[in-house]
This record gives C-alpha cells, structure tokens and sequence, in this order.
C-alpha cells in the first residue's frame, strides 16, 4: 500500500543550472523521487540547434555528468529519477544513460517518455513559424500518465522530452498514491507543487523580491533545492533538506506560483488547475502547506511549441560620455540613419530597427562610467548580410566622425541567427503519447477521454474587497510600489506576465483596487500600447497582469532590454505612487 507522503524533490531549473544539486539533493535527506526540469521555449531552440549538427544529439548533455556521481547514489538509496533533459531526442539519452551504468557497472532499469516531437509531421499538421517559415522543433507539451507506466513497468529512471513541467511531479504522486485519471483535485494539487518546485531554488528565496527580509541568518549564498512532500488528497508540503541555504517561507511559494502564469484557471494535459484555490499555510520554519487545491476537467486540446528561425540580428551600443547626452545620441543615430539604419515603424520593412537610449549617467560623477549613457541600435532581418558587417562597418566607420568620446561596448560582429517560438493548439487525439520500457515494450497513452474534457472558461474575477476603512482614512505619501508588494515576473513566448502580492487582507483591499490596468500603463509607459489583462488571485493577495506581445517574437529575437521579462517586476516595484502611510508599517 502506497505510504502517506510522498517526498519528491527538484535538482534542476533550466539547463545549465548548479551541476551540484544532483548530489546534494541525493545526500542531503531523504527522498523518494529526484526531478530535473532541463526544458524551456529558448532551450528547446538551443537543442534543435545541436540536432542539426549532430542528429545524435538534442539532449541535455549535462544530465550525463550529473549522473556520473548521481545514478549509483540514487539506486543506493532506492531514489527514482524523472528528468525532461531528454529533449528532442530522449530515446538518445536512455541509451546513454544504459551506456554509462554499463561504464559505471550498474544495473539500472530506464525507461523514457515520446510522442511529443512533431516535426515530421509539422506539415500535415499545419505548424509554420511566422510567414510559414518550416520549424526547426515542434514539440507537444505531453502530460504525466507517460511517467506513470513507466514507473509501474519498474524503471529507475525516467527520460522525457517535452512534457509540462509540473507532470514531472504529477506521474510520480500518480503513480505513488494510485489515482485514477479523473482524481481531479488530487491531480491539481500536484500541479501546483511541481510548479513551485519546477525552478529549482526560485521556491527557496531565490531571484525573490523580498529577500532582505528572510528571516535572519538565512544563507542565500547557495539555496537549497526544493522537496514537495505530497499527500494522498493532492495537498502538500514545500520544504528543503536540512542545513542547506535559502528559506522556504509563504511569500517565497507565493512568488512561484505567480510565475509565469495567466488566469486562474491554468489548463494542462491532465487537468485544469485553479490557482485561484490554492491557500498557504506557513506550517514551521522551511514548511509550507499548499492546500484546497480546485481541479477541473483538462482542455480537448494540447499547447504545442513551435520554435524556427526569424532571421539575423545584430547590435551596437555607443557609449556617450559626460554633457550633451541628448545631442549625441542624436548626431550619431542621425548619422546612422543616412547610411540605412534609422528607427523603423514597419513591421514590413525588409531590416526593422530599434534604438534605444538609457540615461545611466550621473551630473558630476566621480567614475567615467556613471557619467556614461548607452545607446543601443539592433537591427534584424531576414538578409543576413544588411545586418551583419554591412551593419556594424557603417557603425564603426563613425568612430572618429561623430561625437567626442565615440566609442562602444563591444568590437563589431558578423550579426547571428535568431529564433521565433510560437505556440499552437491541437486537438489531444492528434498526438501520440507513447512509455517505452527498458525492454523495448511501447505502451501507448490513451488521450483524456472527451467526456472529460471541456472547453476552458474566463473564470469571473470575485467579488473584490472593500476598501479598509483605516487604510482609506489614513494620509498618503509617495513611495516605491515595492516597499509594501513584492512581485515575479517573466515570459511566455512574446508575452509576460507580472505577478503582484501583498502579505495582508488590508494591503490587499488597497492593492486590488489601486493596481488597475490603467495605473499599470501609467507605471510602465512601454505597456502603453499593448493588450494587458487583470487577473485576481484574492487568496494569494495577489493581482496576475499578463501583457500581450511586450517580447516580441519571444526571448530568443532579443527584442528588449530584458528579453525575458525577469526584472520587469522589479521595474514596477520601483515605480512610485502614493500609498496610504498604514499600510508601511505592516509592509514585508
């Protein structure tokens, strides 16, 4: 009989994270099941890169070294593992995986999870990159009852490619506590879990807005990875081994949840998760409870990432020094007008270009690089040539033309490919999802039956608070959003999203009511233009702004000045406006 908890822990956020966590997770306490999510939009860009040199490749090759030391670690102490680092190519990394227990002398059991490659079928599917470019990837995001045949079949090891994150959580809770396909709220709570684990130390206090206010002698030199202790009903416990840095507190699993999410209703594979129900419970030091969790019936329909080139890219930043910031960053944008590169407004103009000048100087600085701005031109097209030397000789040619100080950041480059990720939909019958066993045997998944699906809803946002009378009554003075709301932000294809939460119900009935869409674009003038939607979250406190189209053609075009909207949020928190002086004395 499946035991009352289960313990599964997380050594990876992205690829290229601390090589280091496999071990310490394996030998630092005790777990159940080891979890690595390897896989993101721009990785899976970078992997369809390496298959195109090498079709052998595609995998994440850093999962390898993690298992030199890790594999025997893990069979030792009975702990399963279940990874995405497969990629585009996980029926290559089981194999290298059986290669290195050979090399190792193990005897290991690895199974792995397909079906989610497209792209011999992108076509018949109708899956184009923007103007019909063919993908490089194209890849259905699978659910968990792949993970969970293979764990029932006994394998060690479990190799994906691209499932949702969560599901790396969702097949061992599963399969551990034997729910059915339906175990809606069970299955929802474990979503949330594995989407506060899935980026590794971001659950333990780090890239977290409140960090100066951990509780004291937190170490966040090296935060340790998080564990979620799920129970039978799907709630469960966010902690971390014993001793090692970070902390686990509320408003760190709250930061999580917020990140990079939609509306209440988060859909997947599986099942559709009301994060809107999710209530947190601070249970003791490093614990916290997620609990209440609301599952629904999951979508007919599956997200598929579709990743290709957009063309070439290429960039110079003039550095201007000292007085008349202003008049040189005119001389010289003029300058590169007239050879071809003046600001573009059309989207259909064969080389687009975007200056953008950021007054980092100071009057009367001590250091010449607080009195520097920087002026940054990127140009993109799909003729490699206008934006690689044509582009940065016509740059260069300036440097004892244009203005006193002329110099750059970077010498001029040849201009680099970039990529598009774009998502589609298609229906969940039109994907195979297929557990192949350590002994060859394929096992197909069947699809959610249509009876237990639905087409997802706006959930209606509730009945917002009224107003506190002690907050409404107190005097107001400006000060930074920040200094009593904490925030998370970050991508979603061209899209970002800005989590914003507070710790009490009387900062909430100020914030949800304050924090509107049009003080949004008012706080953050780049949003001016673009389609924003509110979303309330009245048990975390928090309000969820999802803003249309902000990163372009996604995080790999490069197309602002932070790419993946990972700062956006702090942007916002260091916006003033006024806030009732109350409310300071109870901010984080």
């Amino acid at each position: 009989m499946a035991g009352t908890v289960v313990r599964i822990g997380n050594a990876s956020g992205f690829y290229g994270d601390r090589e280091a966590a496999v071990h310490e997770m394996l030998t630092g306490g005790e777990l159940d099941y080891l979890t690595g999510d390897y896989l993101a939009e721009l990785t899976m860009l970078i992997l369809a890169m390496d298959r195109l040199k090498d079709p052998g490749r595609g995998y994440a090759r850093s999962f390898l070294r993690q298992m030199e030391q890790g594999l025997g670690l893990a069979l030792d102490a009975g702990v399963k593992v279940v990874v995405n680092a497969g990629g585009l190519n996980p029926a290559g990394l089981a194999t290298a995986v059986r290669d290195l227990a050979e090399r190792l002398g193990l005897t290991v059991s690895v199974a792995h999870v397909e079906g989610d490659d497209l792209l011999p079928r992108a076509a018949e599917l109708g899956l184009t990159g923007p103007g019909g470019a063919a993908p490089l990837a194209a890849n259905a995001y699978l659910g968990a009852w792949g993970i969970v045949a293979a764990l029932e079949s006994g394998a060690d090891v479990v190799v994906t490619g691209r499932v949702t994150d969560a599901s790396l959580v969702v097949g061992p809770a599963a399969h551990h506590f034997g729910w059915s396909r339906t175990d809606w709220n069970a299955l929802a709570g474990a979503v949330a879990a594995g989407h506060v684990i899935e980026c590794g130390t971001q659950a333990t206090g780090g890239n977290f807005a409140g960090f100066t206010s951990l509780p004291a002698g937190t170490d966040l030199i090296r935060p340790g990875f998080p564990i979620a202790e799920i129970h039978a009903d799907g709630s469960s416990v966010i902690t971390k081994h014993p001793g090692t840095g970070g902390a686990v507190t509320v408003d760190t699993v709250t930061a999580q949840l917020l990140y990079e999410i939609g509306g209440p209703r988060y859909a997947g594979p599986d099942v559709t998760t009301r994060f809107d129900t999710v209530t947190l419970t601070q249970e003791g030091p490093d614990r916290v409870r997620l609990s209440g969790t609301v599952g629904e019936p999951p979508p007919p329909t599956v997200k598929v990432g579709v990743n290709s080139m957009g063309g070439h890219r290429n960039e110079v930043t003039f550095v201007l020094t000292g007085l008349d910031i202003e008049a040189k960053a005119d001389l010289v944008c003029s300058q590169m007008t007239a050879a071809g590169y003046g600001p573009t407004s059309d989207p259909d103009a064969p080389v687009q270009v975007r200056w953008t000048l950021a007054r980092t100087d100071r009057p009367d600085s001590s250091t010449e690089q607080e009195a520097s701005a920087l002026l940054t031109c990127v140009v993109r097209s799909s003729d490699a040539a206008a934006v690689g030397r044509q582009f940065s000789n016509a740059a260069i040619e300036l440097a004892l033309a244009s203005y006193p100080g002329f110099h750059v950041t970077a010498p001029p480059s040849a201009g680099s490919p970039y990529g598009v990720f774009t998502a589609a939909h298609l229906a969940a019958t039109d994907v195979a999802h297929v557990a192949v066993l350590a002994d060859g045997t394929r096992l197909d998944i069947d699809p959610p039956d249509p009876a237990d699906t639905w087409v997802l809803e706006e959930v209606a946002e509730p009945e917002l608070p009224a107003a506190h009378a002690a907050v409404a009554a107190a005097p107001q003075v400006r000060r930074a959003l920040g200094t009593v709301a904490m925030a998370r932000s970050g991508d979603k294809g061209g899209s970002a999203n800005i989590g914003v939460w507070v710790s009490t119900d009387e900062a909430f009935s100020w914030l949800v009511h304050s924090l509107t869409v049009s003080r949004l674009r008012d706080l953050l003038p780049e949003v001016a233009g673009l389609d924003v939607e509110r979303h309330v979250l009245r048990n975390l406190r928090a309000v969820n702004f999802v803003i249309e189209g902000i990163l372009g053609q996604g995080v790999s075009s490069n197309a602002r000045f932070d790419p993946q909207a990972k700062a956006l949020g702090e942007w916002l928190r260091s916006r003033t406006l006024d806030i009732p002086t109350v409310l300071l004395s109870t901010a984080h």
